[in-house]
């Protein structure tokens, strides 16, 4: 498990394109064979990728974590990248078609990730939250998840939002994750853009060729940086910065957050004039 560790945004704001970088992008989470995971100090949530192939891979427990398995403490969300798979919670399999979603309560002693055809794995997103409370397992298909349209082809930001693991849709601690799919033409993703001071998110760049990316605009309103992102490529978010991108064509992001609140809507936006 790799570690990072939170900053002060006048750190941030000293940082060069590398150091940026380092700090908050999470390359090369999709390695066939190996299940990857990278945890980070703002909000102690946990990123992975897991691309089963011939045989399973198990969700285990590590030093960082100090505790006898995975979820002791600790809540998942799972969306499924690829081909089909299976995850087996506790003896239980759980089917995911591509873009499917699960959600593994706490106290699930054994998760491990199944692919239906070596050929065509699936690609397990993961994402990982501190929880208080136990709730049950449950699984989410993309079709069954509530969704919201918003924007324009005028603002170039018309875009589909399907909350797969969300208050309205099953119950959780403070994890929040769904899919964002910009329409043709559309390459905007919140903007005007906002901060939440409560809550910390996470975003996996999807549906990008190999000589498209997206722009990634983090820091303070009025000190902001930028990271290049590629496909299948993640970053994470501290609760004081931006998150908004453009990309150079349409393209979706799987978003996730974890915090304080489990409020949607609850953001504190930035006029456009402000930022810098």
């Amino acid at each position: 498990m790799e570690t990072r560790h939170a900053h002060h945004p006048d750190q941030v704001r000293a940082m060069d394109t590398a150091a940026l970088r380092r700090h908050f992008l999470i390359q090369d989470l999709f390695r066939p064979g190996e299940l990857r995971t990278v945890y980070s100090h703002v909000d102690r949530v946990i990123t992975g990728g897991a691309v089963p192939q011939e045989r399973p891979l198990e969700l285990a427990a590590s030093k960082e974590l100090g505790v006898e398995y995975f979820l002791q403490r600790r809540e998942l969300g799972i969306l499924n990248l690829g081909g089909a798979g299976t995850v087996r919670v506790d003896g239980r399999d759980h089917a995911l078609g591509r873009r499917d979603g699960l959600y593994v309560g706490m106290g699930a002693r054994q998760v491990s990730f199944r692919s239906a055809q070596a050929a065509t794995p699936a690609r397990f997103f993961l994402l990982s939250a501190p929880a208080h409370a136990a709730h049950p397992t449950r699984l989410v298909t993309v079709e069954n998840a509530r969704k919201l349209e918003l924007g324009s082809a005028q603002e170039a930001n018309a875009r589909t939002i399907h909350q797969i693991i969300h208050p309205a849709v099953l119950p959780t601690c403070q994890l929040v994750m769904g899919l964002t799919q910009l329409e043709p033409g559309s390459v905007w993703n919140t903007m005007p853009p906002h901060t939440h001071e409560r809550r910390m998110e996470v975003y996996l760049y999807l549906d990008l060729p190999a000589d498209a990316f997206v722009i990634h605009l983090m820091g303070t309103p009025g000190e902001t940086r930028h990271l290049v992102v590629r496909n299948e490529q993640a970053v994470i978010s501290p609760s004081w910065s931006i998150h908004s991108g453009v990309g150079t064509r349409a393209y979706s992001f799987i978003w996730g957050m974890a915090g304080e609140n489990q409020t949607f809507d609850d953001m504190d936006g930035v006029a456009m004039s402000d930022l810098r």
